[in-house]
């Protein structure tokens, strides 16, 4: 059932299995096993640690088509798994189709997006990052501004 898959597939995001986690994702469909929320969310996150940012993404448009919904935590795996092979532009993309589909966005969120930009050598972006999160009156934490000032000084801005 959709619990023991979700299980099985946390342990292999767990245990770097990535692969592995796609293929019971994979058979979940087979067995008609309904893939939820949790479901998605155990994936993308199985795919983060290799970076595979393209399977996060494909899993976001199945959940869409699917219409399983998404919420703060899935597409916070997704902006993670972006963000760590640098895909700033991913990321921002993730936190637009987040204010479509009337999802809020966390201090994770922008923390995650806000590192990408910085990943991607983007200061001006994490920026406005930043200034959107004040204005959302989220809690800008040590993270945040770590990873702002990292983006502004990787650029030579650090005056900003």
């Amino acid at each position: 059932d959709t619990i023991t898959y979700n299980a099985a597939i946390s342990a292999c995001g767990k245990g770097d299995e990535w692969e592995k986690a796609l293929q019971l994702f994979s058979r979940m469909g087979e067995s008609k096993v309904q893939a939820g929320t949790i479901t998605f969310s155990a994936v993308m996150s199985a795919c983060e640690k290799e970076g595979e940012w393209e399977k996060a993404m494909q899993l976001i448009s199945i959940m869409a088509h699917s219409r399983v919904e998404f919420n703060t935590v899935s597409c916070n795996a997704a902006v993670s798994t972006c963000e760590t092979d640098g895909e700033w532009e991913k990321s921002l993309e993730l936190l637009a189709v987040m204010g479509q589909s009337k999802v809020e966005c966390s201090t994770i969120t922008f923390n995650t997006a806000i590192s990408s930009c910085d990943k991607g050598g983007k200061w001006q972006k994490a920026l406005y990052l930043l200034n959107v999160m004040a204005q959302s009156q989220l809690e800008l934490d040590r993270i945040t501004f770590n990873s702002a000032i990292s983006a502004c000084e990787e650029d030579g801005r650090w005056e900003k």
